[in-house]
Order: structure tokens, then C-alpha cells, then sequence
């Protein structure tokens, strides 16, 4: 591909909201460009990329005996009604009539297309185990579009639906998944992804992993232990308490006007927020009924393993007058008498034999509280937020880092949650009928590349992998005007095309700073310099886009040196 013919520009600076910097250099190279909130369109060197990142996913995903198939965008709302989600997803789902009046929703994930694809086909165990996958463009109305094709509203996904007669096959074909994943984004050239456990969200299901992409600008909080490995979501990561007996005191109650903060407490009381018994007050969403869970002063509740205990969605509550609660002064004496009441008690609070904790009566709190003598035993549940420090719920060192990182492909066991609630059955070696297990394995192939280029870049632009670049050699004509320099360069350009190199010639007549400046936000790894000094001298400037090499190769032979170079290059991601 000559320069000169491209579509597409490159700037000096990005517009001011790209305030990532994968964001800016993609729009800054010329890869994308805006068209509304969430969504863009594809020049060229973006589309090379995330072609190749496809081609490694369909060898990984053709290894594991994936079937490729395509599911439809648009779907009717009866197949969603079938699962139940038609009605629990929110708001990011798009749905409209179609001209008959019949209800249609746009694909943000495929599980029922899969089930409605499979369910009339597979009917014998003999047609197990199996996996189907595709590579399909789907939306999601994401409130939070950020960061360029980090999160984005329409994105291009690879998601594959596993289905399987037994747990025990489905659990060597998730292993099976896991490793297939490691590999795509070895391929890739992703340098620093860790596997977490992770929620299992909207997906359903009861394991799930998340594979991230460590990085300062991403979304999700990772728990990891740096001894043992360990690592999980914040959302899913165990915490590990140990709390010891200080020695129990009569329960007291003591006056404490204007005290309605944790902060509040310690200092009155001239103690740390570790012994008291913190209360948070949620509602549900279903009926408003109230929630309050009652945690170690020095610990925040982790709303998603408090909703995943409640099974219903929950939000902050707003205690009104007549909700038998008084907000600043909640404790758990006498509260569970209320029987409108739902109280969760974090397990950071087993074992405190001596608490702070509100007295339910405006400007009081107790002093001395015991939970088993002055409440009775309570059930004790993991509703807390892991934290720098915590100790590891793997190995039990209190070592635990708390990282950020970019989701970049996540794994599921669903189990039978699409195949029971849609009625796909299949008979069994005894002539029973059964609901089949399935596993869902999902990754954005856009979000990929951008996260790419988050962790691969310098000031002047993305460093591209040998595996995903654009191009693979870049020819730099510092001088097309000078015959010779221009006759070396074409040359070359031809006969490393001709060899099967994937070559961008850059054949402008423009400043040399122009032209490196470009070269920079191309990314390609390896940039051939052609101009009148090299061209004296008989050779080639030769040099390696992450600065890793740097020198002169004789013309005589150029070509079978510059092969060599890529192919060294391309064996590091096999």
C-alpha cells in the first residue's frame, strides 16, 4: 500500500476529548473517526488489525473444534421473552417494531440465538459435546461510552456457546477455553493479562473469569497476591478477616449529639473505625423494601456480592419517616424486630466481642456490643470490599494489591440457565430427557486492539506487534525526487511485496520530520529508511519501531535480511 493512496489523515494533536491514550493516537493515526457517542467508523490500518486479531481467534477457536456459524443482529423480542431477559436487561438493549408491529431487539450478546439455533438439531446425547461461535457486530446502548473502542456502543465480538451433556465435560472444555484464550492474546502480543474471577453479571452462570489487561486507565479494580498468584474482580475477590477478642463489656448506652459519622465515633470514643459496626442502608428495586447491612467500621460494602446474596437488584436507600430506621444512629439492637426489615451482617464483624454501633434513637449510640450475647447468632455473610493489605483468601499473607485493568475476554459456565428456561432438551442413553449445560467465551475484538495500543505505545504513537501490525515493513522515501533514491525504494517496495511482506511505501515528496512523524502513528515494527546519504552508501537504514534495533543492511540482499527480520519478529507470537 503506497501512502499516497490512502484514505485517511494524520494529526499533529487529538481533539480534546480524547483524553486516553489509546484514544488519541488512533484518532491522531488516522485508524478511526467519530460518528456518534459509543460509535466509529474504520479506516483501513485499523480494519488490517482487527483482522488479524480475528484470524488468531478463528485458528484458536477452530483448534478447540469451534464451529463458526452467524447468529442475525436484529432479533425478534420472542426469543429474549423465552429466556426472561427481554424483561430484566434495562435500557442498553435496543428495541423497536419492525413494519408488521412485531417486537425487535438489536444483539448485544447471542445466548438465546445460540439455544434457538441448536435446540432442533442437537437432540441425542450422541450429538454432544459441541461449540458454536461467530464473529458479529452487536450493540449495547453503554450509558458510559469512553475511551475510544475501549467502551464503545457498537463493537465487533467474538462470542462462542459451548453445550455439553455433563458438568465434569464442561469443565474440561472451560480448561480447554482458558488455554485457548492465553494463547489469542500471547498471538496478540497483550504483554501484561492476568485471568480473574469475576461476577457472573447479566450472563447468569456460577464460575466466570475475566481476562484483564493490566492498565492505569481501566475500569475494573483487580485484587491480585503477588506470592501465590491469586487473583480475582473486586466484585468476586473473598475478603479474609481474622478479627481477636478484646475482651467483652456490658452493653452501654451513651449520648453522643451530632455523632453520625464513622469519623465522628472514633474520635468521641478515642478508638479506630475497625471497632465499630458500621450500617448501610439499601432498597430494593423491586418493592423499596429496606436492606441494611452492617459491616466493620473500616470496611465498604461490595454492592454486587450484596445483591448476588440478596438475589434482586438493590440501590442506595433514602430513609424516610416511617421506615422504623433512624438514619445516623442505626444499629443492629433490637432492629431485626422489624420485620420490613432485611439485615445482612458482613463477616468482618465475627469474633469483635466489644463494638461501637448506633442505638436506633436519634443522638445515641451503644457502647460494649457483643453480637451473639446482645443479638443472638446472626448468619454471617461476605458483603465486604477487598483492600490493599487484605490478606490473600489463597494463601493467607496479607499481601493483597489492588490493580486496575481493562477487560479484554471473559469465560462462563451458565449451566442450564438458556437451555431449561427455552426448553432445549435432549434424550439421554435411557431415552430421558435432559436440558444440555452450556459455557459462553466472549471477546471484543476492537476493545482488543485499542488495549493494544494502550499498553504499546511511546509519545509518538502505537508500537504494533509483528502478529496484529498494519503493515509489517514501512519504506520511508525521504527523497522521491531523486531518481536514484526513488528507483531503490519502488524497487524494493515491489520485490517485498512480491515475497508476500505486507509493506507500506510512503512515496509523498514531503519534510522528512513530516514523514517519521507519520511513521510514528503508522506503528509498523520495522521502518526502512531510502535517501540520498543511504543510497551512497549502498544500503538501507534499517530500524525496529520499539527502538530494540537500529542499523544499516547492504542493498544486495536487503530483501531475504528484511524477510528474515519479520519472520524473527512474527515467531515470537506463535
Amino acid at each position: 500500500m503506497k501512502v499516497s493512496k490512502l484514505l485517511g489523515q494524520r494529526f499533529k494533536n487529538a481533539p480534546s476529548d480524547c483524553v486516553i491514550e489509546s484514544h488519541a493516537l488512533m484518532v491522531r493515526g488516522g485508524y478511526m473517526k467519530y460518528m456518534a457517542n459509543g460509535i466509529y467508523s474504520l479506516f483501513m490500518p485499523c480494519k488490517r488489525i482487527t483482522r488479524k486479531i480475528e484470524a488468531i481467534i478463528r485458528d484458536e477457536m477452530d483448534k478447540a473444534d469451534g464451529q463458526e456459524v452467524m447468529f442475525p443482529v436484529a432479533m425478534p423480542a420472542s426469543i429474549w421473552e423465552e429466556s426472561g431477559r427481554y424483561g430484566s436487561i434495562g435500557s442498553e438493549m435496543a428495541r423497536w417494531k419492525d413494519r408488521s408491529g412485531n417486537n425487535m431487539v438489536l444483539g448485544m450478546t447471542h445466548e438465546e440465538a445460540a439455544v434457538h439455533l441448536a435446540r432442533d438439531t442437537a437432540q441425542s446425547y450422541a450429538d454432544y459435546p459441541f461449540m458454536i461461535y461467530q464473529i458479529q457486530t452487536k450493540f449495547r446502548d453503554e450509558p458510559r461510552a469512553r475511551g475510544g473502542l475501549i467502551r464503545v456502543r457498537e463493537f465487533t465480538m467474538k462470542d462462542a456457546y459451548s453445550f455439553h451433556t455433563s458438568e465434569e465435560d464442561l469443565d474440561r472444555y472451560y480448561d480447554v477455553q482458558y488455554k485457548a484464550y492465553e494463547n489469542i492474546f500471547r498471538r496478540a502480543g497483550a504483554k501484561n493479562v492476568v485471568a480473574v474471577k469475576s461476577d457472573s453479571g447479566m450472563m447468569g452462570g456460577n464460575v466466570s473469569h475475566e481476562f484483564m489487561l493490566l492498565s492505569e486507565i481501566g475500569e475494573d479494580t483487580i485484587a491480585i497476591c503477588p506470592d501465590c498468584g491469586y487473583s480475582a474482580n473486586m466484585e468476586a475477590a473473598e475478603v479474609k478477616l481474622e478479627n481477636k477478642p478484646s475482651g467483652a463489656s456490658p452493653l452501654e448506652k451513651i449520648h453522643t449529639p451530632e455523632c453520625k459519622t464513622i469519623d465522628d465515633l472514633t474520635n468521641r470514643f478515642n478508638t479506630s473505625a475497625s471497632s465499630m459496626c458500621k450500617a448501610v442502608v439499601y432498597q430494593r428495586n423491586s418493592d423499596d423494601g429496606y436492606v441494611v447491612a452492617f459491616i466493620r467500621g473500616d470496611l465498604d460494602v461490595n454492592e454486587t456480592k450484596l445483591r448476588n446474596y440478596l438475589k434482586t437488584e438493590i440501590h442506595p436507600g433514602i430513609v424516610g419517616e416511617n421506615s422504623g430506621i433512624c438514619a445516623g444512629f442505626i444499629g443492629p439492637v433490637g432492629l431485626a424486630e422489624n420485620k420490613d426489615i432485611t439485615i445482612v451482617f458482613d463477616a468482618s464483624l465475627r469474633g469483635i466481642d466489644n463494638m461501637i454501633c448506633g442505638a436506633n434513637e436519634t443522638d445515641y449510640h451503644y457502647s460494649g456490643l457483643n453480637l451473639v450475647r446482645d443479638v443472638g447468632n446472626v448468619e454471617y455473610v461476605d458483603v465486604a470490599k477487598i483492600f490493599e493489605g487484605a490478606v490473600c483468601p489463597a494463601c493467607g499473607k496479607p499481601h493483597i494489591t489492588i490493580n486496575k485493568g481493562i477487560e479484554i475476554g471473559n469465560i462462563f459456565k451458565l449451566g442450564t440457565k438458556y437451555t431449561k428456561s427455552m426448553d432445549m432438551t435432549y434424550l439421554d442413553a435411557s431415552g430421558e430427557a435432559k436440558n444440555p449445560i452450556m459455557g459462553c467465551y466472549g471477546i471484543g475484538v476492537g476493545r482488543l486492539a485499542a488495549s493494544i495500543c494502550q499498553e504499546s505505545h511511546d509519545d509518538y504513537g502505537p508500537i504494533w506487534p509483528m502478529s496484529i501490525a498494519p503493515w509489517q515493513v514501512e519504506i520511508c522515501n525521504l527523497r522521491c525526487d531523486d531518481e536514484t533514491v526513488n528507483s531503490q525504494a519502488s524497487k524494493l517496495y515491489d520485490e517485498l511485496a512480491s515475497s508476500g511482506v505486507e509493506v507500506l511505501y510512503d512515496d509523498r515528496n514531503i519534510r522528512p520530520g513530516a514523514m517519521f512523524a507519520d511513521a510514528d502513528l503508522f506503528g509498523v515494527p520495522v521502518r526502512v529508511v531510502v535517501s540520498p546519504k543511504t543510497a551512497d552508501r549502498g544500503v538501507f537504514e534499517v530500524s525496529m519501531r520499539d527502538k530494540s534495533w537500529k542499523g544499516d543492511i547492504a542493498i544486495d540482499g536487503a530483501v531475504e535480511e528484511i524477510k528474515k527480520i519479520v519472520s524473527d519478529e512474527l515467531a515470537k507470537y506463535r
